[in-house]
């Protein structure tokens, strides 16, 4: 799929099983025998998907090289169920709830059992992280607060920071891939970049906003990082996607004239009608990668890409999918992106969620 080839996008299973909406995704990160993924949804439950031998996916399905898991995660939460995260090992799962708790949730013995429940945050939780180390995990929340959990013996959590700074609701955070540094993105247009400094304090390296980075003018809604962490994508309500330079390494704050910072790349604006929910950075060394689109009419697709070449794909309230591509001719006036591919009526309603799975290189 070299030399300019079109990207080639089509829908290979659809799966059907919570009774409202579809919030958020999580592929587990763990190599195995398949890939696992988990769902969330207004209908309060958590449901843990498998690839059965013949390839189908089912909340549960079990044989000896296959352990069976069970489909729902449930009567934990008693409202909506709003992220999912994965821990980097695969062996927990946190799920974030606007009953303003965060529930941890681990495997053992073919069952998962809710280990911790993380109370503090004021109101809805809307959405959970792991760091890279898996010794941190990041809330953000309505009450405009991110805190920060340091995971200690015995599934016990400590509140080691709670971050102010932004004024409005926050939308997301997501760690770096690589370094100890986190981004959380808010209702208040900004983009804020937060790191230890070196004495267990946590401070606000870097704020993106319009008018100093030329940021996003209005809500900031998800963030994804490539792979390699030295770039950023985000998305917001103002209809486009913004592409980051983050090279610089802000987990080692520098002061003074001629600091490194994180800078702003290129705007992809003119593809999506109404507000981009979501954007997500494929893994550079995939082939061919199995898309999953969460919509609010409670299903949830998977789609074949063929396409040999790193990927961002986002999805927005116009139902549509769009995958975005780098010129690589372009370098020399800096980087550019192109898009490859747009899918329209992808689902019948907004695509809230947008997630490559890391471990599928081949149709299923």
């Amino acid at each position: 799929m070299d030399g300019g080839a079109a990207a080639e996008l089509r829908e290979a299973h659809r799966l059907a099983a919570h009774t409202d909406r579809v919030w958020a995704l999580a592929w587990n990160p763990a190599p195995g025998p398949g890939p696992v993924l988990a769902s969330c949804s207004g209908d309060k439950t958590v449901r843990i998907w498998k690839r059965a031998p013949d390839g189908a996916w089912h909340c549960s399905v079990g044989n000896a090289n296959l352990p069976l898991l069970p489909d729902v995660l449930e009567d934990t939460h008693n409202r909506t169920v709003r992220s999912c995260a994965w821990s980097p090992d695969g062996r927990l799962l946190a799920t974030a709830s606007f009953d303003a708790t965060t529930a941890v949730w681990e495997y053992n013995s073919g069952d998962f059992e809710c280990v911790a429940t993380l109370e503090g945050h004021e109101n809805e939780v809307k959405s959970v992280s792991w760091s890279p180390s898996g010794t941190l995990l990041a809330t953000c929340s309505r009450d405009k607060m991110v805190w920060i959990w340091e995971v200690q013996p015995g599934n016990e959590y400590e509140c080691v920071s709670v971050l102010q700074g932004h004024t409005q609701d926050v939308k997301m955070v997501q760690w770096h891939p690589s370094l100890d540094i986190l981004v959380s993105v808010s209702y208040d247009n900004s983009i804020r970049v937060w790191a230890d400094d070196g004495d267990d304090e946590w401070h606000c390296v870097q704020t993106l906003t319009e008018a100093d980075n030329c940021g996003h003018s209005s809500t900031v809604w998800a963030l994804s990082f490539n792979q390699k962490g030295d770039r950023m994508v985000t998305c917001s309500d103002d209809r486009t996607l913004k592409i980051w330079d983050t090279s610089a390494d802000l987990s080692q704050p520098k002061t003074g004239e001629g600091h490194e910072s994180w800078r702003h790349l290129s705007t992809l604006t003119g593809y999506h009608d109404r507000t981009i929910f979501s954007a997500h950075w494929s893994s550079d060394f995939a082939l061919i990668l199995v898309e999953l689109y969460l919509n609010t009419f409670f299903g949830i697709s998977l789609f074949l890409v063929h396409r040999s070449e790193d990927i961002i794909a986002s999805g927005a309230g116009d139902d549509a999918i769009c995958l975005f591509a780098e010129e690589k001719s372009s370098m020399v006036e800096g980087p550019s992106y192109k898009q490859i591919l747009k899918k329209e009526k992808a689902h019948d309603m907004d695509i809230n969620c947008v997630r490559w799975c890391p471990q599928l290189n081949q149709f299923l």
